[in-house]
C-alpha cells in the first residue's frame, strides 16, 4: 500500500494518515467503552445495549445535517472541528476515569457527543477526496482509505481489549485521545482548493435535493437499495451470532472471538487485493463482488445449522469482510464520479443515513425472531435478505459498467 500512497499527492497523504489515526482512535474507544462499563460501572447486557445505542444514534440523527454542512462550508474545517469535538469527549472520559467519578449516563452522553464528531468527519472525508486527487486517482485513494479503516477495524478492538485488560481503561482513553488529536493536527495544515458551493437554501430543501439525486439516479439508486438490504440482513445475523455460536456451534469465547476476527482479516485482505483485482475485472464486476460474497457468506452461515462448524462460520465472516470492502471502495468511487462536487456531502450523507439506519432495524428483527421462533429463524431471514440485495444489484445496469463512469459536472 505505500506504493499507492506515494503516487498520490502530499495533501491526500495527510488526509489518509489523519483518517487512519481517527479510525484507530474510534475503534479503540468503541472497544474500551463497554469494557469500562462492565468492569468499572457494573453494567449488564441492557446497559451496554443502551451504551451502544448512544454511540450509534448520531449516525441516524445528524448524517443529513452533516451532509448539508459539508456542501456549504470548507470540508477540511468541518473535519477539523468534528474530530476536535471527539477528542474533547475522549479527554473528558479520561479525566472522569482518573477522578473516579465516571458513571454510565456520563459515559453514554460523552460517547454520543464523540459520535456526532465521527458522523461529520465520515460524511466530509469522501466528499473532500475529489478535491485532492485527480479523477484517475479516485480508485487508489479510496483503496488507501478503506485499507486504513480495515486495519483499524481489525486492530482497534484487540488493542482496546488488551490495554483495558492489562492496565485499565484510563490508558486506553489516553491513547485514543492522542490519536484523535493527531488526526486533527494532520488535517489542520491540509490545503483545500476553493469551490463554488452555490447559493444557500433552506436546510430541508437541500436535504431533499440530495435524497432526490440518489433516488432518481440509475446507478446510485440500486447501490442505496442494495446497501439497505445488506445492512439489515447483516445486523439480523449480528444480533444473534454470539449466542448462536456458543449454544449451537459449541464455540468457546475465544472461538467466537476468532470467528469475529476473521471478519476484520477479510476486510484487510479485500482492501489489499483491490488494486490487483481492479486491473483484471471490470468496474461493474468489482461492485458485484460485494453482494455476491455477502450471499455466499450467508449461505455458508446457514449451512452451520446442519454442519455445526466453527470453521465454516469463520469462513463466512471472512467473506463478509472481504467482498463488501471491495463494494465500499468501488461504490465510493462511483459516487464521487457521478455526483456534482457541490452535492457530494449530501449524497454521502444519504447513503450513510440509509445504511446505518438499517442496522438497528436489522438488530431488532433478529432479536424478535430469536425470541419467538428460535435462533435458526434469524439465520434464514438474514440469508433471504442477502438474496434480495444480490438480486437488486444484479438486476441493475451497474454490473455492466466496463469502467469508472465519466465525472459529473460540478
Amino acid at each position: 500500500m505505500p506504493s499507492i500512497a506515494n503516487r498520490l499527492s502530499p495533501a491526500f497523504r495527510r488526509l489518509a494518515f489523519s483518517n487512519l489515526s481517527a479510525q484507530l482512535s474510534e475503534q479503540l474507544a468503541l472497544a474500551a467503552a463497554p469494557l469500562a462499563a462492565v468492569l468499572l460501572l457494573g453494567a449488564g447486557p441492557a446497559e451496554t445495549g443502551y451504551l451502544q445505542t448512544a454511540q450509534t444514534l448520531p449516525f441516524l440523527l445528524f448524517s443529513m445535517i452533516a451532509g448539508v454542512l459539508a456542501d456549504r462550508t470548507s470540508r477540511r474545517r468541518l473535519m477539523v472541528a468534528a474530530e476536535a469535538v471527539r477528542a474533547v469527549s475522549l479527554a473528558a472520559v479520561l479525566v472522569l476515569l482518573v477522578e473516579g467519578v465516571l458513571n454510565l449516563p456520563l459515559l453514554a452522553g460523552l460517547g454520543f457527543l464523540g459520535a456526532v464528531g465521527t458522523v461529520a468527519y465520515s460524511v466530509a472525508a469522501p466528499a473532500l477526496v475529489p478535491a485532492l486527487v485527480p479523477r484517475a486517482g479516485l480508485g487508489p485513494a479510496n483503496r488507501w482509505l478503506e485499507l486504513a479503516r480495515s486495519l483499524a477495524f481489525a486492530g482497534g478492538p484487540a488493542l482496546g481489549g488488551l490495554i483495558v485488560g492489562g492496565t485499565g481503561a484510563p490508558l486506553a482513553y489516553a491513547v485514543a485521545t492522542v490519536l484523535s488529536l493527531l488526526a486533527v493536527a494532520l488535517l489542520a495544515g491540509l490545503p483545500e482548493p476553493s469551490a463554488n458551493r452555490g447559493a444557500r437554501r433552506a436546510v430541508l430543501q437541500e436535504m431533499k435535493e440530495g435524497a432526490a439525486f440518489v433516488l432518481t439516479h440509475p446507478l446510485l439508486r440500486p447501490v442505496l437499495v442494495t446497501a439497505v438490504f445488506f445492512n439489515t440482513a447483516w445486523f439480523v445475523l449480528q444480533a444473534v451470532y454470539v449466542a448462536y455460536a456458543m449454544a449451537s456451534l459449541g464455540l468457546s469465547p475465544a472461538g467466537v472471538g476468532a470467528t469475529l476476527g476473521a471478519y476484520g482479516a477479510g476486510m484487510v485482505a479485500g482492501a489489499l487485493l483491490a488494486g490487483w483485482l481492479g486491473e483484471r475485472l471490470s468496474f461493474g464486476a468489482m461492485i458485484a463482488i460485494g453482494p455476491a460474497a455477502g450471499l455466499l457468506a450467508s449461505l455458508l452461515m446457514l449451512a452451520t445449522l446442519g454442519l455445526r462448524s466453527g470453521t465454516l462460520a469463520g469462513v463466512s465472516f471472512f467473506l463478509f469482510g472481504a467482498g463488501p470492502i471491495l463494494w465500499t471502495i468501488t461504490t465510493t468511487t462511483l459516487r464521487q464520479a457521478v455526483t456534482p462536487g457541490g452535492m457530494l456531502g449530501r449524497v454521502s450523507a444519504v447513503v450513510m443515513t440509509a445504511s446505518f439506519g438499517a442496522r438497528p432495524v436489522g438488530a431488532a428483527i433478529g432479536a424478535l425472531l430469536a425470541a419467538h421462533w428460535g435462533v435458526a429463524a434469524p439465520l434464514w431471514v438474514s440469508a433471504a435478505g442477502f438474496l434480495v440485495q444480490f438480486l437488486v444489484l444484479f438486476g441493475s445496469p451497474i454490473r455492466h459498467l466496463a469502467r469508472q463512469p465519466e465525472a459529473a459536472q460540478a
